[in-house]
Order: C-alpha cells, then sequence, then structure tokens
C-alpha cells in the first residue's frame, strides 16, 4: 500500500522567509543598523523603561542561515521520502528528476545573469581555474574544487553541495526506523559530533595561519570549510535522521513547543557570544542541536508554529529558494541600473532595495520557477513514456 503524503508544514516555510532575508542583510547591510532600543513607560520607576533589542548579532551571522538551510533541506526530504524509501516506494530516478526541475531553472537563471562577471573571474582566476569553473559550475560541480567554489554567482555554491545531497538521500531514507527515541538521540549525537570535526581540525591545526579566524577572513582552508560540500553533509545527514525522531513525537506534544523556544533562546544567546565562540564551528557544525530543536518546535502543533506559518511569512518562505540564489544578481541589477536614483527614490535605501528584493524574487517563483518545472517535468515525462513504448516494443 502507497504510504499517505505527510502534512505541509508551514511554520519551517514561514521561518525560511526570515532566514533568507537575514542571508541578504548579511551580505547588504552593516550589522549595527539592526542595534534598537526602545522604551517602554515603567510602572516602578519614574520616567521609562530602557529595552535594548539587539539584532546585530543575528545580521552578522547570517552564514548560519545557510547552515540551518542545508539542515532543513535532509528534514523536509526525510519526513516526505524516509518512509517511502524504507517501504520501497520511492524510486530514485523519478526522485532525482524531482529535484532537478526544482532547482536547476532558477539556477540556470542566477548563471545567466551572473555572465557580467566573467571577466572579472577571469582576472581573478588561473587560467585553469576559469576554465574549470566555467565547466563545473554549469554541471553543479563548482563546490569540490574550493577555488571555484564561488564561480560567478557566490550563492550557487550551496546549490552544488544540495546535488550532491540529493544523490546520497535514496541510501540515507533508506536506514532502519528506529525502535526507541534514547538510543536514537544517541546516533543524532554522534552526527553532530562528526560534524564538529572539520571546523575542529582547523582550529586545531590552524592552515591558513590566521589568528582569529571571522567573516571577513580568507585562506585556502578556511574558503574549503566554507564552501564545499564534504564540510556540510553531516548537518543533511542530521536532517534526514531528524525527521525519524520527528515522528516518533506527538505533533501536539507540549514539549515541542519548549523544544521550539529553547532552540530560539540557546541560538540567540550563542549569537551574541560573538568572537567568544570559534568561527570555525559555530559556521556549521556547533548549532545542528539548537536547529533540531527549533524544527521539532515548529513542526507540531503549538502557538509559535501558528505564530510563523501565517500566510504572509509562508508566502514569502515559498520564494525564500529563489531570494537566496538571485538576490546578488538582483541587488547588482537594482543599483547598476541606477533606477532608484531616476526616481528620485535613492534616500530610501537600501530598505526600499530589501523590499524589491523580495518582490522580484516571488516574482521569479510564479513567473520562471513554477512555469520552468511544469514544462520540465511535462518534457520529462513524456520522454520517459517514450523510452518505456521503445523498451516494450523491443
Amino acid at each position: 500500500m502507497e504510504t499517505r503524503k505527510p502534512a505541509p508544514l508551514k511554520a519551517l516555510t514561514g521561518l525560511r522567509c526570515f532566514a533568507a532575508i537575514n542571508i541578504v542583510l548579511f551580505h547588504f547591510s552593516n550589522p549595527q543598523w539592526f542595534n534598537f532600543n526602545f522604551y517602554f513607560p515603567s510602572p516602578f520607576m519614574a520616567g521609562s523603561l530602557h529595552i535594548p533589542v539587539l539584532l546585530a548579532p543575528v545580521v552578522n551571522a547570517g552564514f548560519i542561515s545557510v547552515s540551518y538551510f542545508i539542515l532543513l533541506s535532509g528534514f523536509v526530504l526525510g519526513y516526505n521520502y524516509n518512509e517511502r524509501a524504507r517501504n520501497g516506494e520511492l524510486d530514485r530516478k523519478r526522485f532525482w528528476e524531482a529535484r532537478f526541475t526544482r532547482i536547476y531553472p532558477i539556477y540556470l537563471l542566477s548563471l545567466l545573469l551572473s555572465l557580467g562577471t566573467l571577466g572579472a573571474e577571469y582576472r581573478s582566476h588561473t587560467h585553469a581555474m576559469f576554465w574549470t569553473g566555467v565547466v563545473l559550475t554549469p554541471l553543479l560541480l563548482q563546490g569540490f574544487v574550493p577555488a571555484v567554489a564561488t564561480f560567478l554567482n557566490t550563492p550557487a555554491w550551496t546549490m552544488s553541495a544540495e546535488a550532491f545531497y540529493y544523490v546520497l538521500f535514496p541510501w540515507l531514507a533508506r536506514a532502519k526506523k528506529p525502535g526507541r527515541i534514547g538510543p536514537y538521540i544517541a546516533k543524532l549525537a554522534g552526527v553532530w559530533v562528526l560534524g564538529l570535526v572539520p571546523g575542529a581540525l582547523y582550529m586545531a591545526f590552524n592552515p591558513d595561519g590566521i589568528a582569529h579566524p571571522d567573516r571577513w577572513s580568507y585562506g585556502p582552508w578556511l574558503w574549503a570549510l566554507k564552501y564545499t560540500p564534504y564540510a556540510h553533509v553531516f548537518s543533511f545527514v542530521f536532517g534526514v535522521m531528524l525527521a525519524n525522531l520527528n515522528a516518533m513525537i506527538p505533533r501536539a506534544s507540549h514539549v515541542r513547543l519548549w523544544l521550539g523556544v529553547g532552540g530560539f533562546v540557546g541560538l540567540y544567546g550563542i549569537l551574541c557570544l560573538g568572537p567568544l565562540v570559534p568561527y570555525a564551528i559555530i559556521h556549521d557544525g556547533l548549532l545542528m542541536p539548537l536547529f533540531a530543536f527549533i524544527v521539532l518546535g515548529l513542526a507540531g502543533e503549538n502557538p509559535l508554529a501558528r505564530a510563523l506559518g501565517v500566510r504572509p511569512l509562508v508566502f514569502v518562505g515559498e520564494a525564500s529558494y529563489c531570494l537566496y540564489l538571485l538576490h546578488f544578481n538582483l541587488w547588482n541589477m537594482i543599483h547598476g541600473s541606477h533606477v532608484l536614483e531616476a526616481l528620485g527614490l535613492s534616500r530610501f535605501d537600501p530598505w526600499l532595495s530589501y523590499v524589491l528584493l523580495v518582490v522580484l524574487a516571488l516574482a521569479a517563483l510564479h513567473f520562471i520557477e513554477k512555469p520552468a518545472q511544469r514544462k520540465l517535468r511535462e518534457w520529462m515525462h513524456a520522454t520517459n513514456v517514450v523510452k518505456e513504448a521503445v523498451v516494450r516494443s523491443q
């Protein structure tokens, strides 16, 4: 009997809205813009109560949103396909076709919009590395060569990693269904520890000779740690496994609310520590458990999940992939065209640019990604039908 399709998790889509916007702010803002002070009347003292609300640590660590996306990708695939894979109902070829039609149209668009940077790429690489980037990037393989991982469109390195994880997923999803929560949490903890290894090795050996690496640091080994599939694979595996744990906890369980709240509070607390937490391990592995708490919380039925599952957040969250992959391209288009200056709107920048990025990402979702996905799937289905007919006739 075919496994029933799981219910949609709207709150996780809603959180993708904030995660994608945070990446935009990470690349195109000054984090100190997001230090706010609010004043509230105080019944306990004369005057007002001063309450600082600091978002700067979150924006300054916007790179963690990518780590979250990778873990969430594993979780969502596991949530939808783990049971089917265990039941022998997952057709690998159709799964890979579905993943390709989902990611490649916007990925290709991002590369086409980045062709104007080819000259800069040529000047910044050796001839061999330049042509390596030209060949590997359209094939979603650039991430395996750190020197060209960010070739043409910087955020596109993530899709190189995701494509690799999609290849692995059908086998990961077939893992035996867990029996008890305790031992399974121990296995998750083991994957978490493995995820800390790349960053810990970098800290131990300091191969680039950087005294205190941070988001601005550059070194070939740090580049490999940040942008290649190897260092992030454990986050994806953790997400796939987390989907099995999720199935063991009732959606209406009160523990989910506390996990979600605890995950957000713990995450913010760690980010507020700033440089006290080594960059090499916070960049990916360290935050897996807190991301897991957040995901389990939002995958349940509770006030936190309902708050993040409201329609406007879900609407924008559905375009988070377009916003993430195209935000460099769109930002350069907006400012390269000087359209805001021509319309006398530059005084509202960069805030107006952020709004335009979201609007353009929504347009890309509805007028490019979805139509292209439908056309590709129709074409692939027709091709498969023809092939099957040829095989039957032989």
